[in-house]
């Protein structure tokens, strides 16, 4: 009689494996890649917080969040208003320049932006397509 060998895979099998691997990577490999946008966006939302904080005490002050320098595309730490400065915004990733006021603070509400384009941080090129906005509810707004 002839007695046949198992010693290894065959083509099949090695196909079928083959085919599972690369099935498994194409749905892997995209959610990866979502994964450090996300921890970068975590410094933005906290940059905002902090500013949204800020604007609470100014609120609590003042009865209202208007002021001169609260306009469209200011900086949040312009005149020092807030007590933000630059060092409190410095990361990784965002820089103070990335934080602006998106609108006029008026009918004591506002929007806050984080634009990772303008960020000069050490790091700020892998932030530069992260843009984050939040409210004065705290609320993040879609881009």
């Amino acid at each position: 009689m002839h007695r046949r060998s198992n010693r290894g895979f065959t083509l099949v099998e090695l196909l079928i494996v083959v085919m599972v691997v690369g099935i498994l990577a194409a749905v892997a490999i995209p959610m990866y890649q979502i994964v450090p946008e996300r921890s970068r966006a975590t410094e933005a939302m906290s940059g905002l917080g902090l500013a949204r904080k800020a604007m609470r005490a100014h609120y609590a002050e003042h009865g209202t969040y208007e002021h001169a320098s609260f306009t469209d595309g200011a900086l949040v730490t312009v005149g020092g208003v807030l007590g933000v400065t630059d060092s409190d915004l410095l990361g990784r990733w965002f820089s103070a320049e990335c934080y602006t006021f998106d609108g006029a603070p008026g009918a004591n509400t506002y929007t806050i932006k984080c634009d990772g384009d303008h960020s000069v941080a050490p790091y700020a090129a892998e932030a530069a397509r992260i843009v984050r906005t939040i409210n004065q509810d705290g609320d993040l707004l879609a881009e």
